[in-house]
């Protein structure tokens, strides 16, 4: 199978890279060449080297090329995704999304979420193109002479994310013995996906019958609340962290440039139905607890390689924040 991934190397994207990789798939990455040390690409993918927001450019490299599938890790809205069908018609066979488990209805009506939710986030701009381009490939795919398939991705990380907002900065008061901000009380339940997990379904679904013009996500099964989830960020490094529980509105308003994201999607439970995945990749079955998980985070950021930068001004406005929390009793 001959297959192209626009992207390849992020935090998602790697994880199923390898594993195509490691099944004998024909793997391209279109992207613009920066290699990385943080996520090295195995030397067996062949990179084709372009900016896909310059179509001409892009062009010239696809010149000739014919693909069993395309996947699309880093579009967002639906004026690249016009330009990049375009780009592909009469190339692949199967043009894959990668949309976001954030476009389902925020707060959901009924748990757990099915690929039949209503798609409705009023909070979050990015959620809300996301479904534009959902809506966009299913209209016009056919025209570019191919199935689509739509993969949306809940909160999926990898050994370098942790799993919180201003990650290292929360991680840092941790370490230093400050308490940390948890939204709410802190028992909204959320799950947390491993890239590796992740991949399976993903590579599954390449080339696979039951894909095609099809949606799915792609979730662990396991459910947390937010507070397991700090606390098992905490013991795995070495720490018991002091939990200040803040409504997540006062959270948005203290620091906006993660109110959207906050409100959109990490403030509410949301817990997925995997049925249809598994039916249609059956080796599909997470494997990885975040227990396990995070031990890969801890150990990255024991190295030199971990970005481990302090936003000074949202440490100064956590601060803030449990103050007036505590004031209030």
């Amino acid at each position: 199978m001959k297959v192209l991934f626009i992207g390849g190397s992020g935090i998602i994207s790697s994880a199923s890279t390898a594993l195509a990789i490691e099944r004998g798939i024909e793997l391209y990455h279109l992207n613009r060449g920066k290699s990385t040390t943080i996520r090295p690409v195995d030397d067996r993918v062949i990179h084709l080297t372009a900016d896909i927001r310059n179509a001409e450019e892009a062009a010239k490299v696809l010149e000739g090329k014919e693909f069993d599938a395309v996947v699309d890790w880093i579009t967002f809205v639906p004026e690249h995704l016009e330009s990049n069908l375009k780009l592909f018609a009469g190339k692949t066979k199967q043009y894959l999304f990668i949309s976001s488990a954030s476009a389902y209805q925020t707060p959901p009506a009924q748990l757990p979420v099915t690929e039949e939710t209503p798609l409705e986030n009023p909070f979050w701009e990015y959620s809300r193109n996301k479904i534009a381009c959902e809506e966009f490939l299913k209209q016009h795919s056919s025209q570019a002479g191919c199935a689509y398939t739509i993969v949306r991705p809940s909160h999926t990380y990898d050994k370098t994310l942790l799993p919180f907002d201003e990650g290292y900065t929360v991680l840092h008061r941790m370490l230093c013995g400050k308490p940390v901000v948890v939204i709410g009380d802190g028992t909204s339940i959320w799950t947390l996906t491993s890239n590796k997990d992740f991949a399976v379904g993903l590579v599954g679904l390449l080339g696979n019958p039951k894909a095609m013009n099809n949606i799915f996500h792609i979730t662990n099964d396991e459910w947390l609340t937010w507070n397991q989830i700090y606390n098992t960020v905490g013991k795995a490094f070495g720490v018991s962290p002091t939990l200040v529980h803040v409504p997540s509105e006062v959270v948005a308003r203290y620091i906006p440039k993660i109110g959207d994201g906050l409100l959109g999607d990490k403030a509410h439970s949301m817990i997925f139905d995997n049925s249809k995945i598994k039916a249609a990749v059956p080796d599909f079955n997470c494997k990885i607890p975040f227990s396990e998980g995070v031990k890969e985070i801890a150990q990255w950021y024991s190295s030199d390689l971990a970005d481990k930068t302090i936003d000074e001004e949202s440490d100064r406005l956590f601060d803030r924040m449990i103050e007036e929390i505590s004031a209030l009793g």
